[in-house]
């Protein structure tokens, strides 16, 4: 079979395919343009006063403060719970026992409504958490037989949410 050595160009476009494409192009990013201009606002929100310079240390105990306010207002909530006679004091135990958990872990970031009474103890927390947890939750929750005044423990949560550091 002879084979043809003769070479062949490339195949030239003419010009008008090279205008037609850059004309694409620029109407692309003309509508491109025109789409961001028209979802942006017109006229930009007034910017508010600057906010005045505050003591980290004082925006951390005001922080502090709501987050104690609030855990007060949780307890105060049992507690009126309890009295009305809606909470028996197997379920006030146990709400409270989650309720200073959850407090020590939004005011220190420690782990504790999934730590066991063990790996607390080892981690050094203080007294206060363990013997409400120990003295007053525990017992009530896990023994039927144990009657733990729901009150006592109400008082030794807002100890918990007073003293924790």
């Amino acid at each position: 079979m002879p084979v043809d050595n003769n070479l062949y160009p490339p195949y030239q476009y003419l010009p008008g395919w090279f205008f037609l494409a850059l004309g694409v192009v620029i109407l692309a990013v003309v509508a491109i343009l025109i789409v961001a201009r028209l979802t942006r606002p017109l006229i930009e929100p007034p910017q508010g006063p600057p906010v005045p310079a505050t003591d980290p240390a004082t925006l951390t105990a005001q922080a502090y403060g709501a987050l104690r306010a609030e855990y007060f207002g949780r307890l105060d909530q049992i507690e009126s719970e309890y009295r009305a006679g809606t909470l028996q004091p197997h379920d006030v135990h146990a709400r409270l026992s989650g309720l200073v958990r959850a407090y020590v872990n939004e005011y220190s970031g420690l782990e504790a409504p999934v730590l066991t009474f063990t790996e607390l103890s080892r981690r050094g927390v203080p007294p206060v958490l363990l013997d409400a947890l120990g003295r007053y939750y525990y017992p009530s929750q896990f023994d039927p037989h144990t009657m733990v005044d729901p009150l006592a423990g109400i008082a030794i949560a807002r100890q918990v949410v007073t003293t924790w550091t």
